[in-house]
């Protein structure tokens, strides 16, 4: 397989590891979108959310539960922080291997384009 994510997990391609453990492996991302912005992957290839099968529900549980103690590590669960999921070329995936997007270390508003708003939301 020639998953630039799966290469990543066999030490075949370095990357700035953040947490790891038996099922997950967290970096930092190389095009942050924030000032923290890590990717937290399955070990396990799974190619995207809708591939997830009823046996992987816990991995996936488990990858929202490490995102949850890297914000907290890194110091800025108590303030807050974004997840994100995408799913295929319309969603905005670009590896094509299940990865959750963490982002913290500043405010971030909602709706995304908020700030085009004329009315406050």
């Amino acid at each position: 397989m020639d998953c630039l994510f799966c290469k990543i997990v066999d030490g075949e391609i370095p990357a700035e590891i953040l947490y790891q453990d038996d099922q997950v492996i967290a970096f930092r991302d190389i095009n942050p979108q924030a000032p923290f912005h890590a990717l937290v992957i399955p070990r396990k290839h799974i190619a995207t959310v809708n591939d997830i099968a009823d046996n992987d529900r816990e991995l996936v549980g488990h990858l929202v539960q490490a995102a949850g103690k890297i914000a907290q590590q890194e110091g800025f669960s108590e303030d807050g922080f974004r997840t994100v999921l995408n799913c295929n070329s319309h969603g905005g995936q670009t590896v094509f291997h299940l990865h959750l997007h963490l982002l913290g270390g500043k405010p971030m508003g909602w709706p995304p384009y908020q700030e085009t708003l004329k009315t406050p939301v």
